[in-house]
């Protein structure tokens, strides 16, 4: 999961619908009621918020990333 969200993360050049969908992809192999019910949202919102068609709101993406047993970390840019 981790590897594949770092390489979309990479490959989004700023796009959070992109990231937004990668994490539905992550979220869906995972079990999407599960990761909305650790998440603290429901199974409809969250298909909602990951379904690449908007950029949903960041503490979303937080929720999410928590959920999915996944923690974010800065580092610096390459290149």
């Amino acid at each position: 999961m981790a590897a594949y969200l770092g390489a979309c993360l990479e490959e989004a050049d700023g796009d959070a619908a992109f990231i937004a969908k990668a994490l539905g992809d992550i979220a869906r192999a995972k079990g999407m009621a599960q990761v909305a019910r650790d998440a603290g949202l429901s199974r409809e919102s969250l298909y909602k918020a990951l379904s690449g068609d908007r950029s949903p709101a960041f503490d979303t993406i937080l929720k999410v990333i928590g959920a999915l047993g996944l923690q974010l970390h800065a580092q610096p840019k390459h290149g």
